[in-house]
C-alpha cells in the first residue's frame, strides 16, 4: 500500500550534521518502516547545508530552534516539521500526521 510520503525527499538537520542528525535519520527510518513508507531520499546534514538545500526537499525535520531557518523553503512549498525532542519517533509521527502526510 502506497503512502502520501512515498517518493518524497526528506532532510533532517542538526547543528553540526554529525551525531544528532544521524540519530534523527535513524529514528525517521523507524517511522518509515512502521508505516511502510518508501521515500525517494533521506538526507541528514548540518543546519548550514540544510538552509541552502531545503528547497530541494519535500519535507524538513529539525529542532524547534532551527525552524525559522527554513522560512524561504517553506514559502516555496517545503513542509517544515519542528521537533521539541529530535529523537522521539512519536513526535515525528505526530508532526507528519499534523502536516497531513500520515494517513
Amino acid at each position: 500500500m502506497a503512502t502520501k510520503m512515498d517518493g518524497k525527499k526528506f532532510m533532517v538537520c542538526c547543528a553540526n550534521g554529525a551525531g544528532s542528525s544521524l540519530m534523527m535519520k535513524m529514528t525517521l527510518q523507524k517511522v518509515f518502516k512502521k508505516h511502510n513508507v518508501n521515500p525517494a531520499q533521506l538526507h541528514h546534514c548540518a543546519i548550514s547545508e540544510g538552509k541552502s538545500a531545503a528547497a530541494n526537499f519535500d519535507v524538513v525535520l529539525c529542532a524547534r530552534n532551527f525552524a525559522k531557518t527554513f522560512e524561504d523553503a517553506k514559502a516555496k512549498g517545503t513542509v517544515v516539521i519542528p521537533l521539541k525532542n529530535i529523537m522521539s519517533d512519536k513526535e515525528m509521527e505526530a508532526g507528519l500526521e499534523e502536516a497531513g502526510l500520515l494517513d
